[in-house]
C-alpha cells in the first residue's frame, strides 16, 4: 500500500508552513484539502501559499475552477485521488493539506459519495423555506431525519443543509449512513496540529488584518468586475460574505472586519467536528516551535515502516 500524509487542523493553526517544512524533507508534493483553495481569484481571503511557495513545493488542486463553476465533493475525491496517483507514479510522498473534513475524509478514509444527482425544484423548495422560516427550521428538519449529519453541518451553512436533506429525502436514507468508508490503496498518517483557542484566535484574528491590509478588499472588488457576485456559493466564504456586507452598504469597514474574525472563531469551533483532539487516528502535536522536528521524526519512522 502507497504511503499518504494527511495534515489536518483548524484555520490558521499553521498548517501551510508545516507542509513546506516537511514536504522538502521527504521529496513530497502537497495536495490541497481546503474547498476555498481551489477557486482561481480568490487568493488573499482563502490564504493559497503564495506564488514563490508554489514555486519551491509543487501543489495540486489549487486554482482548479472559476468561482461560479459548479464543484462538488465526488468530483474532488476523483481528482484528488488522480493526483495522488500522479504523485506515486514519480516516487514523490503525497501530502494531503486542509482544514475540509469532509474533503480529507474523502481520500484518507476512502468516503463513499452518494451518487444522488441535484433536483433543483426539491433545491428550491427546500431553500425557500429556509428564506421564509430561517436556517435554523431547515436544521431542524435534517436533525429528525439525521442526527450525526446534522451535528457535523453548522445550522447556518444552508448550502450543506439543503444538500444533506436532498440526500436524505431521494435516497430514502440519511446521508451519514451512505457516506460510508470503503478500503483505501493508501497507508495513512494522519498528523494534526493544535493550539489552545485562545492562541488560536489571535492568530486568526492577525491573519484577518493581514488580508485586509494587503488586498482583501480590492480581490472581492475585482472578483465583481468579473461578474462573480455576492450570491454565489464560493463568495459565501469567509471573508468574502463579510466584505460584501461592507461594499454594499450593509456595515461598516470596522463592522465587517468583526464579523468575519468572529465568524471565522466559530468555524474553527466547527472545524472540531472533522478533526477532534480525542480522534486517536491523529497524532496531535502542539503548533510550536518543536511541531515540525516532531512531524519529520513521525513521517521518518513511518516511511521506513517502523511505525
Amino acid at each position: 500500500m502507497r504511503p499518504l500524509v494527511a495534515l489536518v487542523g483548524p484555520t490558521a493553526v499553521g498548517k501551510t508552513s508545516a507542509s513546506l517544512y516537511l514536504a522538502p524533507l521527504f521529496r513530497g508534493e502537497i495536495v490541497n484539502a481546503d474547498s476555498r483553495q481551489i477557486y482561481r481569484h480568490m487568493d488573499v481571503g482563502t490564504a493559497k501559499p503564495s506564488l514563490a511557495e508554489r514555486a519551491v513545493v509543487p501543489h495540486h488542486l489549487i486554482d482548479i475552477v472559476d468561482p461560479d463553476q459548479e464543484y462538488s465533493l465526488a468530483l474532488y475525491q476523483r481528482q484528488a485521488l488522480a493526483a495522488i496517483r500522479d504523485v506515486h507514479q514519480r516516487g514523490k510522498l503525497p501530502i494531503l493539506v486542509g482544514g475540509s473534513g469532509l474533503y480529507v475524509r474523502a481520500v484518507a478514509e476512502g468516503l463513499a459519495i452518494p451518487s444522488v444527482p441535484p433536483d433543483p425544484d426539491l433545491r428550491s423548495e427546500l431553500e425557500a423555506r429556509a428564506q421564509r422560516e430561517g436556517p435554523q427550521a431547515l436544521h431542524a428538519e435534517l436533525r429528525r431525519l439525521d442526527l450525526v449529519a446534522a451535528g457535523r453541518i453548522d445550522a447556518r451553512n444552508v448550502r450543506r443543509v439543503v444538500r444533506a436533506l436532498e440526500v436524505t429525502l431521494k435516497a430514502g436514507t440519511p446521508i451519514s449512513e451512505l457516506q460510508r468508508k470503503r478500503s483505501t490503496p493508501f497507508r495513512v498518517l494522519k498528523l494534526g496540529l493544535t493550539i489552545p483557542r485562545e492562541e488560536l484566535y489571535r492568530r486568526i484574528d492577525e491573519r484577518v488584518d493581514w488580508q485586509i491590509a494587503h488586498g482583501l478588499i480590492e480581490e472581492n472588488m475585482a472578483l465583481r468586475e468579473r461578474g462573480y457576485g455576492p450570491d454565489l456559493p464560493a463568495m459565501s466564504s469567509l471573508g468574502y460574505r463579510q466584505i460584501a456586507y461592507y461594499l454594499d452598504g450593509r456595515a461598516t469597514l470596522d463592522e465587517a472586519v468583526a464579523l468575519t474574525k468572529n465568524e471565522t472563531h466559530r468555524f474553527a469551533r466547527q472545524q472540531n467536528t472533522w478533526f477532534r483532539p480525542t480522534d486517536s487516528s491523529i497524532h496531535w502535536l502542539a503548533s510550536d516551535a518543536s511541531a515540525p522536528g516532531r512531524m519529520a521524526e513521525l513521517v521518518g519512522a513511518f516511511l521506513a515502516d517502523q511505525y
